[in-house]
């Protein structure tokens, strides 16, 4: 087992200590609740990277302002 598999993380959800592998099937979350809330955050759009989609040049304005022109 090599040492950076072996140090026990804090949860990025509650905070509670993580447990590695294969010890742990959830890791880096402490259980399989955290892992499915981190997971309803991504798929829920609480995440996010910033930037332009792929392959899109253009600005993004609020829906209906393809013009890139917001209507004053």
């Amino acid at each position: 087992m090599r040492y950076k598999d072996s140090v026990i993380r804090t949860c990025p959800i509650c905070g509670k200590q993580a447990e590695p592998r294969p010890a742990n099937r959830s890791f880096p979350f402490c259980s399989d609740r955290c892992r499915l809330v981190d997971l309803c955050k991504w798929l829920g759009g609480e995440y996010r990277v910033p930037g332009r989609y792929a392959g899109d040049d253009s600005p993004r304005g609020p829906p209906g302002d393809e013009d890139g022109e917001h209507a004053s």
